[in-house]
């Protein structure tokens, strides 16, 4: 068996506990929450690893796109790491707490780590364990202050306040994950149901909701966050990469160092399935002013970029008969779950322009808000522009299939908050 029909296996279990339940209330309620109130979501089972030293910023410099030049304390970046060719490894948060003192969030930690280790940086790195809340929508301000009674209103977006709540010391990151004014809250992982409980008292008077598994990533497909495994798989099946990559499964527990793809996109190799920040709009992110781990590729890829990210709207009525055929003679489509698939893969569509490949399709999943079925599409730039109609093939090689058409709108597709007043 080879390696692309290795990702083809249907995983076990579902991707989508590590957020608790899968519903608390119910999944529309809850995808309702980020824009007339609040969540809390618990995003502890990120990995966090501290890295210290005067070479510790020149490492994240040299293994990842972003520009360092200016970088303050309680400030954090979403960097991206990549390889020779610019293909995405992993991206995530990084918050400078002292002059050479960064603590890193998701498996970019693994990476930069593994570089540290294999190269001549005067830096060291450990493992941390922290609890990670986010809570996201119009009134995380007001619950947020209720809990620690501090005003936050001066911490600036990417910026990060030091407040105590329920007694511990929090880390609150003022960002929005949901495209909303938001915070993600962290400390100690041992105070993490205290801290936890506090929120939730603070928010009852503003209608607060516990966000569950199946309603926890449409708020990254209405607001346009690729993710890890969702929307791209990491670079690092390669020849070169087969040292990390034994080190990043021997480290990884098995729901993330198993890689698993599913749709009608048939890909030759793994690397069909890779994605650059280009391809998926961070190619601001990029600054070509400093060396890093793939520059060169990226500098001509952002120069004469190839695809784009858009958003894809799925016309109602082709969408329709996907459920319909469950009630028919014929063998059906393939199951379109609800809000979004619940089981870990890569879900990857061909996405048409009369009868031509011109991009993929990812993260599809029905916003309750919109009460519209949305995708992610890296597509050419050439089929770029809003308002085109192409048509996504739904099925699985070899199931049966229909074209569905969709037409091209921006990404992200809900306004973006992240930024707005208080």
């Amino acid at each position: 068996m080879n390696q692309v029909d290795t990702l083809r296996r249907t995983p076990e279990g579902y991707f989508t506990t590590r957020w608790g339940q899968p519903e608390y209330t119910d999944w529309q309620d809850e995808s309702m929450s980020w824009k007339e109130g609040c969540y809390i979501g618990d995003w502890s089972f990120l990995w966090e690893r501290r890295f210290r030293g005067p070479d510790a910023l020149k490492l994240f410099a040299d293994t990842s796109v972003n520009n360092f030049e200016k970088f303050e304390l309680n400030q954090s970046k979403h960097v991206i790491h990549t390889d020779e060719n610019g293909k995405l490894i992993a991206e995530g948060i990084l918050t400078r707490l002292g002059e050479d003192e960064f603590m890193h969030f998701g498996r970019g930690t693994f990476w930069v780590d593994y570089k540290m280790r294999h190269g001549d940086y005067n830096a060291t790195s450990e493992a941390d364990d922290w609890f990670n809340f986010q809570v996201q929508g119009p009134d995380a301000i007001h619950v947020v202050e209720k809990a620690c009674g501090q005003k936050l209103r001066d911490v600036k977006f990417m910026y990060n306040g030091h407040i105590k709540i329920a007694g511990c010391d929090v880390v609150a990151l003022r960002q929005g994950m949901a495209g909303e004014l938001g915070f993600e809250l962290q400390g100690d992982i041992n105070k993490s149901q205290e801290v936890y409980d506090a929120i939730l008292e603070a928010g009852q008077e503003f209608g607060i909701r516990k966000l569950g598994g199946r309603a926890a990533f449409i708020n990254h497909l209405e607001a346009c966050f690729p993710t890890i495994v969702t929307d791209y798989l990491p670079a690092i099946f390669e020849p070169e990469m087969a040292g990390y990559l034994e080190e990043f499964r021997s480290a990884m527990p098995a729901f993330a160092s198993t890689f698993n793809v599913a749709g009608s996109f048939e890909g030759q190799k793994v690397s069909d399935w890779y994605r650059s920040p280009v391809e998926l709009g961070w190619a601001n992110r990029i600054h070509l002013g400093h060396d890093f781990i793939g520059r060169d590729a990226l500098a001509e890829e952002k120069a004469n970029p190839r695809r784009v990210i858009r958003t894809l709207v799925w016309n109602p009525e082709d969408v329709i008969k996907v459920f319909a055929s469950l009630f028919g003679k014929e063998t059906p489509y393939d199951w379109m779950e609800i809000p979004r698939d619940q089981r870990g893969f890569m879900y990857c569509d061909r996405v048409l322009k009369n009868g031509k490949d011109v991009g993929t399709t990812t993260s599809r999943g029905y916003s309750y808000f919109f009460r519209e079925m949305l995708s992610l599409c890296t597509i050419d730039v050439a089929e770029a522009e809003i308002g085109n109609e192409v048509e996504v093939v739904w099925g699985n090689p070899g199931h049966p299939q229909i074209n569905i058409r969709a037409t091209v709108q921006p990404a992200p597709y809900k306004q973006d908050n992240r930024r707005a007043s208080y």
